[in-house]
């Protein structure tokens, strides 16, 4: 099958064009997609390097390439436009029907949605990632008192990512704290996590994902074995059942997925509304 190039094109870092681009490729199984991020195309020097690509890729594969683009100037979107490619403006597509419905022209400014224009909120992404890195894997727990959420399980399912994303995305104080054998033996929240009870959150993951992961870091040691596996994450789920802790299984689930869930199913608080 036929390789198709794509391009994220975006005045800024390009995120947003690679978020939406990507959510919406996903929905074609089976074809192949060689993806190229185009940040920063901010003149139209820039733009009209981008065509040239664009085109040269068009011409390479013997298929039209699609652009997604959040350029928001005019003058640029003209100009990559004319590419050789089908183009997709994520802008286009939804400023005109808002203005229409607010009754006000936009601003047409660049970087808004990932810039620094509100201090506060930066300070907050900040903080909440601080945060989330000083209070990694239970080495430290004198802040708990202040965590939105701490996550609790096994040895690779999960936690830290989960805790980086959701504070980087949500702005929220996430700590987590691995279960030990001793206290999967004895089916008991260590004494660090005893008085946060309303805090906890739960991770599991299915045993064969679990071994996979473990072999990769550590292969052929207990830690990764099947017995030591099974054994760690049939206690760890028989604990969350035993004191009521709520818990997710992340073998299926992206870290977005996760980190939304466990919002919403908690009730937490968003500091930042992405």
């Amino acid at each position: 099958m036929s390789q198709r190039t794509v391009f994220f094109v975006s005045d800024q870092t390009g995120v947003t064009a690679e978020t939406m681009g990507h959510s919406l490729l996903t929905q074609f199984e089976g074809l192949t997609f060689r993806t190229v991020t185009l940040p920063f195309v901010a003149s139209v020097t820039k733009a009209a390097e981008a065509r040239a690509r664009i085109n040269a890729a068009s011409e390479a594969d013997g298929l039209q390439a699609i652009v997604f683009s959040t350029l928001i100037q005019d003058d640029l979107r003209v100009e990559v436009k004319a590419a050789n490619a089908v183009f997709l403006d994520f802008f286009d597509a939804f400023l005109g029907p808002l203005e229409a419905a607010l009754g006000v022209a936009s601003s047409h400014a660049a970087g808004r949605a990932h810039g620094m224009a509100n201090a506060e909120v930066y300070a907050a992404r900040i903080n909440a990632t601080n945060f989330a890195l000083a209070n990694d894997d239970g080495g430290h727990t004198r802040d708990y008192d202040s965590a939105d959420v701490i996550l609790v399980g096994v040895s690779r399912s999960g936690k830290t990512p989960t805790c980086l994303y959701m504070a980087l995305q949500y702005g929220i104080h996430a700590a987590n704290y691995p279960l030990t054998e001793d206290d999967l033996e004895s089916l008991r929240l260590p004494s660090a996590l005893a008085s946060h009870r309303a805090r906890l959150f739960g991770l599991t993951i299915e045993p064969d994902r679990l071994q996979q992961i473990r072999n990769e870091r550590r292969p052929d040691s207990r830690y990764s074995s099947a017995q030591q596996v099974a054994f760690e994450v049939r206690q760890a789920e028989a604990l969350f059942h035993r004191l009521a802790i709520p818990y997710l299984d992340t073998t299926h689930c992206s870290v977005e997925e996760i980190g939304s869930r466990i919002v919403h199913s908690a009730g937490i608080h968003r500091r930042l509304h992405p």
